[in-house]
């Protein structure tokens, strides 16, 4: 018996814990934060391809880890409006965003081979996705989807 109260305390603090990295939200200004990062990241990324002479891929290294920290601040800010409508929407975004995301990881790499070896007619080498590809990709899906389902709820 005692066992199984134990059991039943430590599932009840999992899901607890659980919950509350759930409900987690940065303030609502963290979406401004995230769109001023994403500007100054873009407008950097520009500067880095057609005015810095060099060896940059350190820098384009940093700027994507920066785009990336930008749209996270976006897409786990909250919004003026939270309730639980908006939770649910955010948690079908979510959802939405890791099945198209496997399912672009698994089909994009062979696109880009058979659309590279039509194009260029030669022995084209099969190429993976990045993670900085998959993650952007993630999370735009994210955040469109989730602004179109508040739109249309």
């Amino acid at each position: 018996m005692f066992v199984i109260m134990n059991m039943n305390k430590v599932s009840d603090c999992e899901r607890n814990r659980l919950e509350k990295i759930t409900r987690f939200r940065l303030p609502q200004y963290f979406y401004k934060v995230g769109i001023s990062i994403i500007a100054i990241t873009f407008v950097m990324m520009f500067v880095r391809a057609f005015a810095m002479e060099g060896d940059t891929e350190w820098l384009k290294l940093i700027l994507q880890k920066a785009f990336l920290v930008g749209m996270l601040c976006m897409s786990i800010s909250k919004d003026k409006e939270e309730d639980e409508l908006t939770v649910k929407l955010r948690m079908q975004s979510y959802a939405w965003a890791f099945i198209t995301g496997v399912v672009y990881a698994l089909v994009m790499p062979y696109v880009e081979f058979g659309v590279s070896n039509v194009v260029h007619s030669g022995g084209e080498a099969y190429k993976d996705l990045g993670d900085f590809q998959i993650l952007i990709f993630m999370l735009m899906v994210q955040l469109m989807s989730y602004h179109a389902l508040k739109r249309y709820r």
